[in-house]
């Protein structure tokens, strides 16, 4: 299956947006792009373009999902055939994610993190094996930790590696955290994404 395997910091300060919870502390060290690091530097005299905004937005959320440029495409493109406005309706999609649903649970660090413990199979959903981290999930879906999976490390320290926060649950799932299930009670709000998102750049860079 293919991955974007690059610096995740790196993209993060290209992008100027925290695309990993370790690339904070890097974009308030260093501010700059790479290959900026001294001022100047090509595309500077395109940065406020509108085309330049559109592609960084596009950038930054494609990242930040961990998606290639075909699979956010397709997605615009299946976002764009729905009723309604196509951009809430991407970041949508984008949440429904059964990879970006771990993470968001708290069972997880960062999307990177729950896109490989979903690949490892380490859930059902509804009761089935899964090991798709592009699964969309729906209202009323329930997904478990599989019982031989409960006996990793990685869950058996659970509370030290990803600490419980529940103010960064969504409203739109329910954690038991003991059970290591989620239930999805409802559909993602635009007061449910994430923070500093532009999604009509992101229809417009894909209407040129």
């Amino acid at each position: 299956m293919a991955r974007d395997l690059g610096s995740i910091v790196k993209m993060s300060r290209r992008e100027g947006y925290a695309l990993h919870p370790k690339a904070y502390k890097a974009l308030v060290k260093r501010t700059t792009s790479p290959g900026e690091q001294h001022g100047g530097g090509r595309g500077q005299r395109q940065k406020n373009s509108q085309y330049s905004l559109q592609l960084r937005e596009k950038q930054k959320v494609k990242r930040l999902y961990g998606l290639l440029e075909k699979q956010f495409s397709n997605l615009m493109k299946e976002a764009n055939r729905k009723q309604g406005q196509s951009g809430e309706i991407l970041l949508q999609y984008l949440e429904l994610r059964l990879d970006n649903v771990v993470y968001r649970s708290g069972l997880a660090v960062s999307r990177r993190a729950s896109r490989q413990l979903v690949t490892h199979g380490h859930f059902t959903l509804n009761g089935r094996r899964v090991d798709i981290p592009s699964i969309r999930v729906n209202t009323d879906d329930v997904i478990i930790l599989r019982d031989h999976s409960k006996n990793n490390d990685y869950f058996k320290n659970i509370d030290e590696v990803s600490p419980i926060n529940p103010d960064v649950i969504p409203s739109w799932m329910k954690v038991n955290r003991k059970k290591f299930e989620i239930t999805i009670t409802g559909l993602p709000s635009v007061e449910d994404r994430e923070p500093d998102i532009n999604e009509q750049l992101i229809v417009e860079y894909y209407s040129r």
